[in-house]
């Protein structure tokens, strides 16, 4: 009898040990997608960051060329700001997709000044620019995919268990903003 309920104790020990270590598994995947997740979103960042950095330059350089666009550059300017005011994930992403229309926009009015197209610097800067969009297309499709990711982890048993605990909660995917489907027209 005594042998027994030694027996029935140790097994009990084993299940909790086995359950603890399965829930210990389970919560360090998580933080894992977690950090990739915001790995992913600093990769974003970055490249946003890149395309906040080369504006000014190309907004200076088409300023000499086209005046009486003097609007849109200001709009440029003043989206740029903002992008540089956001805090929270989803404010950077709505402040870089609206300033993604007035750079298409900004790009539709260059190709109604022949002199800056031919323009050294500008011709640089525009290369510049288009390489860093396509670097942040890149990066919002591996931050969509880590989200992805963590947020089917934690959706599903038994993770969605240890994520409610633990206080994780699902992330928002980047997103175009609405009307980015429609080509950018400018008003002549």
């Amino acid at each position: 009898m005594k042998g027994g309920c030694l027996l029935t104790g140790i097994g009990l020990i084993a299940v909790v040990l086995l359950a603890g270590l399965l829930l210990m598994g389970l919560y360090n995947g998580i933080v894992t997608q977690d950090e990739e997740c915001n790995k992913a979103w600093g990769n974003v960042e970055s490249v946003l960051q890149r395309r906040f950095d080369l504006i000014p330059n190309l907004v200076n350089t088409v300023k000499g060329y086209a005046e009486h666009e003097k609007g849109l550059l200001e709009e440029v300017t003043r989206l740029r700001s903002q992008w540089g005011e956001a805090r929270t994930v989803d404010q950077k992403a709505e402040a870089a997709s609206r300033l993604e229309g007035a750079l298409g926009r900004l790009m539709v009015v260059v190709e109604n000044y022949p002199d800056i197209k031919a323009n050294q610097n500008f011709l640089a800067l525009q290369d510049e620019l288009a390489g860093t969009e396509n670097r942040i297309n890149v990066e919002r499709q591996r931050y969509n995919s880590a989200v992805q990711g963590y947020n089917t982890t934690i959706r599903r048993m038994p993770a969605a268990l240890v994520a409610r605990m633990a206080g994780f909660t699902t992330r928002t995917a980047f997103e175009a903003t609405s009307g980015a489907e429609t080509a950018p027209t400018v008003q002549f």
